[in-house]
């Protein structure tokens, strides 16, 4: 079984800063990337960066040049810092883990709220 802790969620004003953290634990093997998503109220949950066990990065559009993720592969755990957050940032973050190698398998942690006020 995978388990996923994430922290660092919170309420922000616009403009501020928050660093999620997700650690990863279980039996896992092969983690092939890592990653966050969220979904803001009434919206489909979306990418907001990912990072792949060669280090490869990706992000959303909309957050390219504010948000960064990083992961520590010893102790499974991936990071996202934001910086300059805006309102429309808001959404409750999952964390992700792709690992199984070839079997593909995901796992997704339970959500942590990310608020900015205006």
């Amino acid at each position: 079984q995978v388990h996923l802790v994430e922290s660092g969620g919170g309420l922000v004003q616009a403009g501020g800063s928050l660093r999620l953290s997700c650690a990863a634990s279980g039996s896992m093997f092969s983690i092939n990337a890592m990653g966050w998503y969220r979904q803001a109220p009434g919206k489909q949950r979306e990418l907001v960066a990912r990072i792949t066990s060669g280090d490869t990065t990706n992000y959303a559009d909309s957050v390219k040049g504010r948000f960064t993720i990083s992961r520590d592969n010893a102790k499974n755990t991936v990071y996202l810092q934001m910086n300059s957050l805006k309102p429309e940032d808001t959404a409750v973050y999952s964390c992700n883990v792709e690992w199984g190698g070839s079997f593909n398998l995901r796992s997704w942690g339970q959500g942590t709220q990310v608020t900015v006020s205006s």
